[in-house]
C-alpha cells in the first residue's frame, strides 16, 4: 500500500518535531514539513508532490494560515486536499473565518497525540469517501438526462455510494452533486435506521471502529428490512430530492451550518458541506427524519454559498 504524503506547516522548529514525533510509528505516512507559508506555497506547487493532507499553523509571520489556504483554493489542483488548521486562535469568530475559507478540521494547541491522528484519520477517510464517489461516476452511462421522475431504496452504507453516483450522472454537476447526494443517503442510513447519535460517532470515528459499529448494527434484527428511500423529480428550472429514513428524527437546524464549537470533532459537518457546496438548498420535513434537496438546473446557482 502506497504511503500518503503528510505536509507539516509551522514556523516553529519545536512544533515541526513534536508533530513529527506523533506520527512516529504510523507507517502509513510520508511527511514532508515547511517552516512557513512561501516555503509550503513552493512545495504545493511543485507537481511532484503528491499531498493528500496538510496539517497548517493559522498564525505565522509573513504567508499565514488563511492566506496559504485562499491561495489553495484559488488553485484546482491543490483546492481538494484536506486542510486541517492548528492554532492557539481559536474563537468563534476566528474559527469561522477559517471554516470560510476552506479549512474544515481543527485542532486547538496543544493536542494530544491520539487527538492528532483521530482528525487526521477522519479526514482522509473523508478525502477517500469523495474520491472514491468520483470514480463511480465514470463508470455509469451519462443517459439519465432523460430522466424526469423516479423512485429507489437502499438499504446499505454501500448501496448509498452507488446510488449517489448513479443519480448524479442527471444533474448539472455531477461532482459536487454526488458528495451531497452520498452525504444524505448515508445520513439516512447510519443516523436514521441504525439509530447512531453525533456523539457515539464521534467516539467511533475518534476510535477508528466507525465501519465496525455500521455493519454490526446492520446486523441486528430490528433493523432488518429498514430503508431509506429517495425520490427523484426533474423541473424546468430544478431538481428535488426527497430522503427518506425510518428513524426517529433529528434536530436538523443545528447542522445546517458548520458550528465552530464542533470544528474539532472528526464528525459533524457534512450537511452543511452538502449545503454550501452540492445544493441550492437543504430542508427537512417532520421530525428531521426526511431531507429535501434541491439543485437548480443553471449551475451557477448550486453551492453558491462555497467559500
Amino acid at each position: 500500500m502506497a504511503k500518503q504524503l503528510v505536509l507539516l506547516v509551522d514556523d516553529e522548529a519545536l512544533n515541526l518535531e513534536i508533530l513529527v514525533e506523533y506520527f512516529d510509528g504510523e507507517d502509513t505516512f510520508t511527511l514532508q514539513t515547511a517552516d512557513s507559508g512561501e516555503a509550503a506555497w513552493r512545495l504545493l506547487q511543485n507537481p511532484e508532490y503528491d499531498f493528500k493532507l496538510i496539517l497548517l499553523d493559522r498564525m505565522m509571520p509573513g504567508l499565514d494560515g488563511i492566506g496559504l489556504l485562499k491561495r489553495m483554493k484559488l488553485d484546482a489542483r491543490l483546492s481538494t486536499i484536506p486542510v486541517i488548521m492548528q492554532t492557539a486562535a481559536n474563537s468563534p469568530e476566528q474559527i469561522r473565518e477559517g471554516l470560510e475559507a476552506g479549512a474544515y478540521y481543527y485542532l486547538t494547541k496543544p493536542y494530544r497525540r491520539d487527538s492528532l491522528l483521530a482528525i487526521v484519520h477522519a479526514a482522509l477517510s473523508d478525502a477517500e469517501a469523495r474520491s472514491s464517489l468520483s470514480r463511480q461516476l465514470h463508470q455509469h452511462i451519462n443517459s439519465l438526462q432523460f430522466l424526469d421522475k423516479a423512485e429507489f431504496s437502499i438499504h446499505t452504507i454501500e448501496e448509498a455510494a452507488q446510488l449517489a453516483s448513479f443519480i448524479a450522472q442527471a444533474c448539472p454537476n455531477p461532482d459536487t452533486a454526488v458528495m451531497g447526494i452520498s452525504e444524505l443517503l448515508i445520513n439516512g442510513v447510519e443516523h436514521g435506521n441504525l439509530g447512531l447519535t453525533y456523539a457515539e460517532k464521534r467516539r467511533l470515528k475518534q476510535d477508528d471502529t466507525w465501519h465496525e459499529e455500521i455493519k454490526r448494527r446492520s446486523t441486528l434484527p430490528e433493523n432488518a428490512g429498514k430503508e431509506v428511500r429517495l425520490s427523484y423529480r426533474r423541473e424546468t428550472n430544478a431538481i428535488t430530492l426527497r430522503i427518506c429514513d425510518q428513524g426517529n428524527g433529528f434536530p436538523w437546524q443545528n447542522y445546517l451550518e458548520i458550528d465552530p464549537l464542533r470544528a474539532f470533532d472528526p464528525n459533524g459537518r457534512g450537511i452543511a458541506l452538502s449545503r454550501m457546496l452540492s445544493f441550492s438548498n437543504i430542508t427537512y420535513e417532520g421530525s428531521g427524519n426526511v431531507a429535501v434537496a434541491t439543485i437548480s438546473r443553471n449551475d451557477s446557482t448550486n453551492g453558491e454559498q462555497q467559500p
